[in-house]
C-alpha cells in the first residue's frame, strides 16, 4: 500500500510538473481569428509590419501576447478585454491605415479599444461600435474620421473615457442628447470636432453626475444661455468636474465665467485661451483654491488682474498673454506660492510697475512680461525669485537702472531685458549667475564699461553663457576679458562706443557669431584675435572706421566664414588675400573700406553659395573684358543668385555679361561705364530683377533686345548720354515695376507698346528732349502708378483727361514741356491725393531675391527721384512723403479747377509760369496739408482768399507777377512773408508791401504829436500833486494783489508775454518796411 501511494504521489508530480510547462493563459480562438480579420484590414504606410507578432504559425498562436492585445486573468475562459494599437503601443510613430473591422464585434470582452491616430481615410464611424457593450475605453482621435458622430454610441453604458478628438473638423456633432445615456462617462474629448449644431451641450454636460474632465477645445462650440448656480441646482449635475478645456472657441457670452464657478472647489486645471472672452476678469476665482492651472491667453479682458487671483495658493501655471489687460492689484499675486509659470506678454495696456507681492512666488521658474508697456523695475519684485529659470522683459517702456539683486536669481538661464530704455552700467551681480546660458538687453540706453572681472570663477563659467546680445547701447571703453566665457557661442556688441578691442576673444573656441559693427574701435585687428576661433561663421566688424586690420599676405584663417562684413573698416589699399580661402561665403561686404586698383580674378570666381557681393564705394578700377573671354559659368551647381553692388567705384568699359547673367540684383551707379553692347545678355538671365546703371557714361542708342527680360523689375539708366528713341522692346518687360530713364538725350515719342508695363508703379522719363502728346494709355493702362515725372521734355498738346483715373497717383510731374490748353478738372478725383500722408511711410518695393540667410526676403527698396522743390532741383529719398502736383512752365490756359482743391492731402502745388488766369479758388485753403503753393507768373485776378491763413504748413508762397488785387489778408501765415512774394500785383496792397490800401488809416507819430500840441495849461501844480498819488496807491494797489495772488501773479505775467510777442512781431514787421525802403532808394 505504502508502494502505491508513493507511485501516485510520483505520477502526480510529474502530471504536474508537465502542466507547468504549458502557458497560463491560452488564447480563444474564436477571437484570435477575429483578430487576424482586423489585421487583415490594416497595412503599414512605411511597408512595414508593425503586427508582425500576429500570425497563424504555431509560434505565434498566443494572440494574448500579441502587441496590443491584453486578455483576462480567468483561469477558465481566456478573452481579450484590450486592443491598443496607437503609436505609444509601438515606440514609434509609424502610423497604420485601412478599415474598422466589424470584426470587433465578436471580441465580446473588449472594455478597452485604441485605435489613435490610425489612418482611416474619410470614412464614417462604424455604427456597430455601439455594439461594443462592455467597452469603458474607447479611443479614436486623429484618424481622419468623418461625418456624423453616429448616437449608436449612446448605447455604450459602461463606457468611462470617450476620446473622438482630432479630426479636424471633419466629424460633426449635431446633438450631443445621446451621451446623456453614458451615465459612467467621465473623460469627454470632442476637441476638434464640429459642434456648432450642437446647442444642447450645456444641458447634457449639466447631467453627466460623474464627469471629471471635459475637453471642448476648438471645436465652434456655440454661444448659448449658460444657466447659473440657482438653475441647476435640481440637477444630477457633474459637480466633481476637474478639467475643463473650451480653447479656441468664440465663448463670448458674458455667463461663462458664473457657470465655471459652479464647479470652483473641484477644477484643478481650466482652458478659457483663443475663446474671444471680454470685459474684465470676474472676482469669483476666489474660491477656487484647488486651481493649479489656468489659461486664458488671447481673448478680450481688460481692466486690472483682479484681488481674487490672491486666493489661488494652488496655482501653478498661469497664462494671460495676448489680452488688454492694464494693471495689477497690488495683492494679486501675493499668495501664489506654488506658481511655477506665469506669462503676461502682450497686454499692450499693462503698465505701471511691477508689484512687490511678485517676490512671494518663490517657486517661479518661468515669467514672460515681454511686449507690454511696464515702466518700473521693482526690485523687490524679484528678491526672492531663487528658483526663476526664465526671465522676458522684452520690449516694455523699462527706464532707471538694472537692478543689483538679480544677481541673486542663481537658477536664471534666460534673460531677455531688450528695447526698454534703461540705463547705467550692467550690474556685476548679474555675471556672478552660473546659470545664465542666454543675455539679451539690446536697444537699451545702457552706458558705463563691460566688466567681468567680478565675474564667477572660471570652473563655473565655462559651462554658462552661451549667448550675449547687447547692441544697439551706449556702452563704452575696451571690450572686456572673455577668458571667463569661453563657452560664448553667439557674441552681439555691435551700435555701441566700444573703443578697444581684447585679444581674450581669440580663444573663444565656440565662438561662431562675432557682431562688433557700428561701434568706435580705434585698433589695429591681428591673427592673434582670430587664433582660435575655429567655429567662427559669422563675422562683423563693418562701420569702425579706425579699425585696421594688420594681417600678413599669407595669413590663412582657422575658420570658414559664411558671412563676411567688413565695410566701413580700414582693409585697402589691397584687396584681402585671406578672403580666397573663404569658399562657402554666403554674403562678402567690404564696401567703403579704402581699396585702391583693381580686385583679383578669383573674385569674380563665385562660390554657389553666393548671395551678396558689396564693394561699393571704393575706388577700384579697371575693365571686365580681358576677364570675361575665358570665364565659363555653370547654373547646375547654383543654389544662390547674388546681390551685387559694385556702385561708387572706377569701373569702365563695357557693362559685364556675366554679372548680368548670374546676378538677382546688379547695382552699377556712378561708375564709368560706357559701352552698351552687353545690355543685350540681359536676356539670358532668369534672375535679374534690379539693375542700376545710372551716373555712368553711357551713350548711344539704346538696344532694342528687352522683350526677353522677364523677371527685370526695376530698370535705372538715368543721368548718362543715352539718345535716339525709346526702344519698342521696353514694353514688352511686362514685370516692371521701377523705370528710371530721366536725364538723358532721349528723343522720340513714347512708344505704344509701354502701355504693356502694367505693373509700372514709377515712371521718370524727365529732363530728356521726348516729344509728342502725352499718351492717353498712360491713365488707361498704367493703373499702378504713383509717381509720374515727365518734366522738362518737349511733350505737346493737352494734358489726356486719363490721367484722372490713375487712383494711386501721389506725384504728377508734367512741368517745363510745351503744354496747352486747360488744367483738367477731374485731377481732384484723385483718391490718393485726398489722403493725409503719413510722414513715416515711404514707397518701398521689396525684391523677390533672397538674400541666403534663412531666407530672409531681399531687403526694400527706398525709391529715390528728382524733382523741382521750392524753387531747386532737389533729390528725395522718401518719395512717399510726396503728394505734388507741378504743371510749371508750360502754356496751360483758363481758371485753376474748383475740384483741385478736394485733394487734401496735397503737400506741394505748382502752376507758376503758365497763361492761367480768373479768380484763385476760395477753396484752396481746403488744402491744409500744403508745403508749396507756387501760382507765378500767370494773369491772375481778384484777392487772394482769406482761407488761405488757415493754412498752418505753408512754408513757401509765390503769388508774384500775377493781376491780383485789394488788401492781403491779415494774418500772420501770409503778412509775415517776404514781399518779394507778392510782387508784380500793382493793385495788391497790405503788409509787407510797402502799397497802403485805400481804407488804412495814418499812423500819426510821437514828433507829429508833439508839433500839433496846443499849449493849453491843464498840466498844473495840483495835476502833479494828484498823478504822483496815484501812482502811489495804484502801484502798491496793482503790485501788492500780484505778491499776494499767485493766479493773478501768473495770468497778468502771461498776457505781458503775449504783448511782448505782439510788440516784437510789429517791430519786426516795421524794420523789415524800414530796410525794403533803404534799399529801394
Amino acid at each position: 500500500m505504502v508502494l502505491l501511494f508513493l507511485l501516485l504521489i510520483i505520477i502526480s508530480i510529474v502530471v504536474n510538473s508537465g502542466a507547468v510547462g504549458e502557458p497560463k493563459i491560452r488564447c480563444n480562438e474564436a477571437e484570435r481569428l477575429a483578430l487576424l480579420t482586423i489585421k487583415d484590414h490594416l497595412y503599414d504606410h512605411e511597408d512595414g509590419d508593425v503586427l508582425s507578432s500576429w500570425g497563424e504559425e504555431e509560434e505565434r498562436r498566443e494572440c494574448c501576447e500579441w502587441i496590443g492585445i491584453k486578455c483576462n486573468n480567468n483561469s477558465n475562459n481566456h478573452h481579450v478585454i484590450k486592443l491598443d494599437l496607437s503609436p505609444s503601443t509601438f515606440d514609434s510613430f509609424r502610423l497604420l491605415g485601412g478599415n474598422i473591422s466589424s470584426s470587433l464585434l465578436d471580441l465580446k470582452y473588449l472594455n478597452h479599444l485604441d485605435l489613435s491616430n490610425i489612418n482611416f481615410g474619410e470614412n464614417s464611424i462604424p455604427t456597430f461600435v455601439g455594439s461594443l457593450s462592455k467597452l469603458r475605453y474607447l479611443n479614436l482621435s486623429s484618424t481622419g474620421l468623418s461625418g456624423e458622430i453616429p448616437p449608436q454610441l449612446g448605447n455604450l453604458s459602461s463606457l468611462e473615457v470617450l476620446d473622438l478628438s482630432g479630426s479636424f473638423h471633419s466629424l460633426k456633432v449635431k446633438t450631443l442628447n445621446w451621451v446623456l445615456n453614458l451615465s459612467s462617462l467621465r473623460v469627454l474629448d470632442l476637441s476638434n470636432t464640429n459642434m456648432s449644431l450642437a446647442n444642447d451641450w450645456v444641458h447634457v454636460v449639466n447631467n453627466l453626475p460623474h464627469l471629471t474632465n471635459l475637453i471642448l477645445s476648438f471645436c465652434y462650440l456655440p454661444n448659448v444661455a449658460l444657466p447659473q448656480s440657482s438653475a441647476i441646482s435640481h440637477f444630477n449635475s457633474s459637480k466633481d468636474l476637474r478639467v475643463i478645456d473650451f480653447s479656441a472657441n468664440s465663448l463670448m457670452s458674458e455667463s461663462i465665467f458664473p457657470w465655471l464657478f459652479n464647479y470652483s472647489r473641484s477644477l484643478v486645471h481650466l482652458d478659457l485661451s483663443f475663446c474671444e472672452s471680454r470685459g474684465v476678469i470676474p472676482n469669483g476665482f476666489e474660491n477656487m483654491a484647488s486651481l493649479t492651472y489656468l489659461d486664458l491667453t488671447s481673448n478680450d479682458l481688460v481692466g486690472i488682474i483682479p484681488e481674487s487671483f490672491g486666493n489661488l495658493i494652488s496655482l501653478t501655471y498661469l497664462s494671460l498673454q495676448f489680452n488688454h489687460l492694464d494693471g495689477f492689484h497690488p495683492k494679486s499675486f501675493k499668495n501664489m506660492t506654488a506658481l511655477t509659470h506665469l506669462d503676461l506678454s502682450y497686454n499692450d495696456n499693462l503698465k505701471g510697475s511691477i508689484p512687490e507681492g511678485f517676490g512671494n512666488m518663490v517657486s517661479l521658474t518661468h515669467l514672460d512680461l515681454s511686449w507690454n508697456q511696464i515702466e518700473t523695475l521693482n526690485p523687490k519684485s524679484f528678491e526672492n525669485m531663487t528658483s526663476l529659470n526664465y526671465l522676458d522683459l522684452n520690449r516694455n517702456r523699462l527706464k532707471g537702472s538694472i537692478p543689483e539683486n538679480f544677481g541673486n536669481m542663481a537658477s536664471l538661464e534666460y534673460l531677455d531685458l531688450s528695447n526698454n530704455t534703461l540705463e547705467g552700467e550692467i550690474p556685476k551681480s548679474i555675471w556672478k549667475i552660473c546659470k545664465l546660458r542666454e543675455m539679451k538687453a539690446f536697444d537699451n540706453r545702457l552706458s558705463g564699461e563691460l566688466h567681468f572681472a567680478d565675474s564667477p570663477s572660471k570652473e563655473c563659467a565655462k559651462y554658462s553663457l552661451e549667448y550675449l546680445n547687447l547692441k544697439q547701447n551706449h556702452i563704452m571703453g575696451p571690450l572686456p576679458d572673455f577668458t571667463f566665457y569661453p563657452s560664448l557661442i553667439d557674441l552681439y556688441l555691435s551700435s555701441n562706443k566700444f573703443s578697444k578691442l581684447s585679444k581674450s576673444m581669440g580663444h573663444l573656441s565656440k565662438l561662431k557669431i562675432l557682431d562688433l559693427s557700428e561701434n568706435s574701435i580705434k585698433d589695429v585687428l591681428s591673427e592673434t584675435h582670430f587664433s582660435n576661433l575655429f567655429n567662427l561663421s559669422s563675422l562683423d566688424l563693418s562701420t569702425n572706421i579706425d579699425l585696421a586690420m594688420n594681417i600678413s599676405f599669407d595669413w590663412i584663417p582657422p575658420f570658414q566664414l559664411f558671412y563676411v562684413h567688413l565695410g566701413s573698416c580700414k582693409l585697402g589699399p589691397h584687396f584681402p588675400k585671406w578672403i580666397q580661402t573663404q569658399n562657402k561665403y554666403f554674403e562678402l561686404n567690404v564696401s567703403n573700406s579704402g581699396i585702391l586698383g583693381s580686385v583679383p580674378d578669383w573674385l569674380w570666381d563665385f562660390n554657389p553659395y553666393l548671395s551678396l557681393l558689396d564693394l561699393s564705394n571704393n575706388k577700384i578700377n579697371g575693365s571686365f573684358h580681358d576677364f570675361e573671354q575665358g570665364i565659363n559659368i555653370s547654373w547646375d551647381d547654383r543654389s544662390h543668385f547674388p546681390d551685387i553692388d559694385l556702385s561708387s567705384n572706377q569701373f569702365e568699359g563695357s557693362i559685364p555679361r556675366f554679372l548680368l547673367q548670374i546676378a538677382t540684383s546688379l547695382n552699377l551707379f556712378n561708375n564709368n561705364f560706357s559701352q552698351l553692347n552687353s545690355l543685350c545678355n540681359i536676356t539670358d538671365s532668369n534672375h535679374l530683377i534690379f539693375l542700376d546703371v545710372s551716373y555712368n557714361k553711357l551713350s548711344g542708342e539704346l538696344p532694342d533686345c528687352w522683350s526677353q527680360a522677364h523677371s527685370l523689375r526695376i530698370l535705372v539708366l538715368a543721368n548718362n548720354e543715352l539718345s535716339g528713341k525709346i526702344p519698342n522692346s521696353i514694353g514688352f518687360i511686362n514685370t516692371i515695376n521701377i523705370l528710371h530713364l530721366g536725364k538723358n538725350n532721349l528723343n522720340s515719342e513714347l512708344p505704344s507698346s509701354m502701355k504693356n508695363c502694367t505693373e509700372l508703379v514709377i515712371f521718370d522719363v524727365g529732363e530728356n528732349k521726348l516729344m509728342g502728346p502725352i499718351p492717353a494709355w498712360i491713365g488707361t493702362s498704367l493703373t499702378k502708378l504713383r509717381i509720374l515725372s515727365a518734366r522738362s521734355n518737349n511733350f505737346n498738346g493737352s494734358i489726356p483727361l486719363q490721367l484722372c483715373h490713375l487712383e494711386d497717383l501721389q506725384l504728377l510731374d508734367l512741368s517745363s514741356n510745351d503744354l496747352s490748353n486747360q488744367v483738367p478738372n477731374c485731377l481732384g478725383n484723385i483718391t490718393a491725393m485726398k489722403e493725409t500722408g503719413d510722414q513715416n511711410v515711404a514707397i518701398k518695393y521689396p525684391y523677390s531675391a533672397t538674400r541666403g540667410r534663412a531666407g530672409v526676403p531681399f531687403d526694400f527698396n527706398r525709391e529715390n527721384l528728382v524733382l523741382v522743390w521750392k524753387g531747386a532741383i532737389s533729390e528725395f529719398k522718401n518719395v512717399g512723403l510726396l503728394k505734388s502736383i507741378d504743371l510749371s512752365s508750360n502754356k496751360l490756359i483758363g481758371e485753376i479747377p474748383k475740384d483741385i482743391t478736394k485733394l487734401g492731402g496735397l503737400i506741394s502745388l505748382n502752376l507758376s509760369r503758365n497763361n492761367l488766369s480768373g479768380h484763385i479758388p476760395q477753396e484752396i485753403g481746403d488744402l491744409k496739408s500744403l508745403d508749396v503753393l507756387d501760382l507765378s507768373k500767370n494773369y491772375f485776378s481778384g484777392q487772394i482768399p482769406l482761407s488761405l491763413s488757415q493754412v498752418d504748413r505753408l512754408s513757401t508762397l509765390d503769388f508774384s507777377s500775377n493781376n491780383l488785387s485789394g488788401e492781403i489778408p491779415k494774418s500772420t501765415q501770409l503778412q509775415s512773408r517776404d514781399a518779394v512774394a507778392y510782387m508784380g500785383n500793382p493793385q495788391l496792397c497790405g503788409i509787407p508791401l510797402l502799397t497802403k490800401c485805400p481804407n488804412e488809416e495814418e499812423t500819426t507819430t510821437y514828433d507829429e504829436a508833439m508839433e500839433n500840441h496846443d499849449g493849453d495849461e491843464f498840466i498844473s501844480k495840483g495835476f502833479y500833486i494828484s498823478l504822483a498819488l496815484g501812482i502811489v496807491v495804484g502801484f502798491w494797489g496793482f503790485c501788492g494783489t500780484l505778491i499776494f495772488n499767485k493766479t493773478w501773479r501768473y495770468a497778468y505775467f502771461k498776457q505781458l508775454n503775449n504783448v511782448g510777442e505782439y510788440l516784437a512781431h510789429i517791430s519786426a514787421v516795421a524794420l523789415k518796411k524800414k530796410l525794403f525802403e533803404t534799399f529801394k532808394s
